[in-house]
């Protein structure tokens, strides 16, 4: 199901409306100044935001198995350079274990 709030917000954040359900017919547009959207424009932008949503999956991925930033302050801290390394290794395994679509 498309998500019509986000696609408003995304293009037009200044906006005043009311959506009363989850379909355009609900869409009560109260912004004078600003045209109201037409359907398609609204399916269109929810359409580019999962797009976009889905593109970046490895960013999430990723996000969820980085090692602990600590550890490498840590490091640097202690001037203990295994340590600060160990960190590095670590995140690049986890960047090759989710490549981004097209390299890096």
């Amino acid at each position: 199901m498309r998500d019509l709030t986000k696609a408003i917000i995304s293009l037009y954040p200044n906006a005043q409306w009311i959506l009363d359900g989850d379909d355009y017919s609900g869409l009560e547009w109260l912004s004078d100044n600003i045209t109201k959207p037409t359907e398609d424009e609204l399916i269109a932008e929810c359409d580019r935001l999962q797009a976009d949503y889905n593109a970046k999956e490895y960013q999430r991925k990723r996000a969820a198995e980085y090692p602990d930033f600590r550890d490498y302050l840590d490091g640097i801290v202690k001037g203990d350079q295994a340590q600060i390394q160990a960190y590095i290794d670590a995140c690049l395994a986890v960047k090759a274990k989710y490549p981004k679509q097209g390299g890096e």
